[in-house]
């Protein structure tokens, strides 16, 4: 069967109406609080949060790690839909944790942290920072996550990979873009090179593979270069982990 083409607007359209329903069942009258990066992604998000819920709703939280080169972006987008901005710079508690681990990993003989543990831990330190606010202010906080990252585990465990909804889990970054487009985001932003903002390097760089590819595969099974289809599969099988709960022991207290 022939797929539909991919229509954004009224894609928008239906996930403002979940948006509105989800609210009313879990958080009546409550925010959406969302961390803003600049890039298409929580612009996406939080533009869907200010059409379902009104941007007198949305709180958009910016959380530089010190000094952030390309801030002005969120800057940029809170004034374009003119939510309430909030800044919670991460550099202090950052340094510190990385402190206090680092000096206890030596003491046990253990080395320094490993490069990974350093990427990992500005997100993590990220969702903290947004539950603070979010619990503080009457919020529900929204996860920006699309499918073809969630896909391929472009995300970190307990950081940005949670939240209490997520609008756009089930969309590619192709289509994510084309509703940034149809609710009348500035180019700059929808257009903008997805990056961690963590590593220096694009999304791309640090995959091995386009979004493009990445996209077209998702959709239609079709790999474009073919090569590609091995590293996309392993990622998917690799981090699966991320999109359930942790494993529980199935206790059953009848079988004792």
């Amino acid at each position: 069967m022939e797929r539909k083409p991919f229509d954004p607007a009224r894609t928008a359209e239906r996930i403002v109406e979940w948006i509105r329903d989800w609210f009313e069942v879990n958080g009546k009258g409550c925010n959406a609080v969302i961390g803003i990066s600049g890039g298409k992604d929580s612009s996406v998000t939080a533009a869907l949060c200010a059409k379902a819920l009104g941007p007198e709703r949305v709180i958009g939280v910016m959380m530089p790690n010190g000094a952030q080169p390309d801030i002005n972006y969120s800057e940029m987008l809170i004034e374009h839909l003119g939510i309430r901005p909030f800044t919670v710079n991460i550099k202090e508690a950052f340094g510190a944790l990385s402190d206090e681990v680092t000096s206890a990993l030596k003491a046990g003989g253990a080395g320094e942290l490993s490069r990974q543990t350093v990427i990992n831990m500005a997100p993590r330190l990220r969702m903290t920072a947004l539950y603070a606010v979010s619990q503080s202010m009457n919020g529900r906080v929204a996860n920006t996550c699309n499918l073809s990252e969630d896909w391929v585990g472009y995300s970190t465990r307990w950081g940005d990979s949670v939240g209490d909804f997520s609008p756009l889990s089930q969309l590619t970054v192709h289509e994510v873009i084309e509703i940034g487009r149809a609710l009348g985001l500035p180019d700059h932003i929808v257009d903008k090179a997805p990056s961690d903002g963590l590593t220096g390097l694009t999304d791309e760089d640090n995959l091995g593979f386009t979004y493009e590819t990445l996209d077209r595969y998702i959709r239609t099974g079709v790999c474009i270069p073919e090569e590609k289809r091995e590293a996309i599969d392993r990622k998917h099988r690799q981090n699966l982990f991320k999109l359930s709960m942790m494993p529980y022991f199935p206790y059953d207290p009848e079988m004792n």
